[in-house]
């Protein structure tokens, strides 16, 4: 079956690839096997010298990845750059920390010796979007490879040369053969890989439909899984913030990458005292914001990463207007391919889409309420929990509120952001597990105890 992506900004063909066969699938699972032994009984210091040689080829490579990342899925310049970057300092980060996560800890007991240690559980399946082709790969690949594990990618369908990109930098930096391998395979093949004995993990970063049947899958085969799922971020502006920053850090989390990112803020709750000053603010910086040739320096927002996706966004900006919401900004398809300009929405109730769904694109919706619980009330009303930010003057305020936030990150006066040293993951409908930090690199892991009597 031939495979067609299509570059967002100019709607032209990029690239066609076929899907592999089942003899081509069994070569990838076969050469993990067999690399495993091999990988998993390197000393935490070879591997470490393995990955930051990855980290040293992705830097050298930047440029061209750049170039990738936006001919598949339209993201600017900048952004994409940013992108790989973060992913090299992952494999440092994990390359100079994986021994202290991964040492062994004593317990006291009665015994002579107690202690818990870390043993990495085989080929990890990896099930990646599109919206951050290489670092949603990445943050789950430095640590899956420094924990001694082994991996097999299958890639969003729409940036298959960023999966062999991945491949080809691994590749270059001294990677063993088979520690790493794509399968260009679709949703059925996925399934069947899933049950294949050969896999003993599988990490999924996607939206709640493809959650549920990953994580169907693996559990009819009692495999260990982690979920990084969708996400309607409040962003809670309470009447003593400063507007500048909270403004500011408002564009930045909602239009950033297109708005295509799973921890963007989505809802913009703000309390009434405020609200008319923040949202006169906040429609002039967003309307400032252009839509252009994402390879160039003059464009401050992307394309979409696909027509079909820009075209589900606006029937929901549609549904929410014919059911009340007001369109303060945007709301119109641009004339371009993929393109959707910046776009806000005001007086966003309970029952319309921009309130109760997921808006993956650069849509904000506003919903004012009247003091800080109330405030706490609506971030909470929803049947997402990935992540969350309050801005206020009075820090310790913002800490208050934080906590209350059902959320699996919680940031005061910041927008919400991955960062390698968090963990990083949700609850409720965003999913389950974590990756990043400590936590991320233990998912993967047996974790033994050890009893000496």
């Amino acid at each position: 079956m031939t495979v067609e992506t299509i570059n967002p900004a100019t709607g032209q063909v990029e690239y066609r690839h076929e899907l592999m066969t089942p003899a081509q699938v069994e070569a990838v699972l076969a050469a993990a096997r067999a690399a495993f032994p091999g990988w998993s009984q390197r000393s935490l210091e070879s591997r470490g010298e393995v990955l930051r040689a990855v980290g040293a080829a992705l830097r050298r490579r930047r440029e061209d990845v750049q170039r990738t990342i936006t001919a598949e899925m339209g993201k600017l310049r900048k952004e994409a750059l940013a992108e790989v970057d973060k992913c090299a300092d992952a494999c440092d980060y994990y390359a100079g920390h994986a021994a202290g996560y991964l040492a062994d800890q004593a317990i006291a007991t009665e015994g002579r010796a107690s202690y818990v240690r870390y043993e990495p559980l085989g080929c990890v399946l990896a099930v990646m979007p599109w919206n951050f082709p290489f670092w949603q790969v990445f943050r789950f690949l430095a640590p899956a490879l420094m924990a001694g594990n082994v991996a097999v990618l299958k890639h969003a369908s729409n940036v298959p040369r960023c999966a062999d990109l991945i491949a080809g930098v691994l590749d270059e930096a001294g990677v063993p053969a088979g520690v790493f391998g794509v399968l260009h395979i679709d949703n059925e093949q996925a399934a069947a890989v899933i049950r294949d004995p050969r896999v003993a993990a599988v990490t999924l970063t996607g939206s709640e439909r493809a959650g549920r049947s990953v994580a169907g899958n693996a559990g009819q085969q009692l495999k260990k899984c982690v979920m990084e799922l969708g996400g309607s971020d409040a962003f809670v502006v309470l009447d003593d913030a400063d507007l500048d920053k909270a403004v500011a850090g408002a564009v930045a989390s909602r239009f950033g990458n297109a708005g295509q990112t799973c921890i963007a803020a989505k809802r913009f709750i703000v309390v009434e005292a405020i609200a008319d000053d923040f949202t006169r603010r906040f429609v002039e910086a967003a309307g400032a914001l252009r839509l252009g040739e994402p390879n160039g320096d003059s464009a401050t927002l992307a394309p979409m990463a696909r027509q079909d996706l820009r075209d589900e966004l606006h029937k929901q900006v549609r549904e929410s207007i014919a059911r009340g919401a007001k369109p303060l900004l945007g709301c119109e398809p641009d004339a371009s391919h993929a393109g959707y300009p910046a776009s806000i929405l005001d007086a966003v109730v309970p029952g319309m889409p921009a309130y109760e769904e997921e808006l993956f694109g650069p849509v904000a919706s506003i919903l004012r309420v009247k003091d800080e619980d109330e405030a706490v009330r609506v971030a909470n009303d929803t049947t997402f929990g990935l992540g969350g930010s309050v801005w206020t003057g009075d820090p310790a305020r913002g800490e208050r509120v934080a906590r209350q936030l059902q959320v699996g990150a919680a940031f005061v006066n910041a927008i919400v952001r991955s960062d390698v040293r968090l963990p990083f993951g949700g609850t409720k409908r965003s999913g389950f597990g974590r990756e990043l930090a400590g936590h991320g690199i233990h998912e993967f892991m047996n974790i033994k105890s050890v009893y000496v009597a």
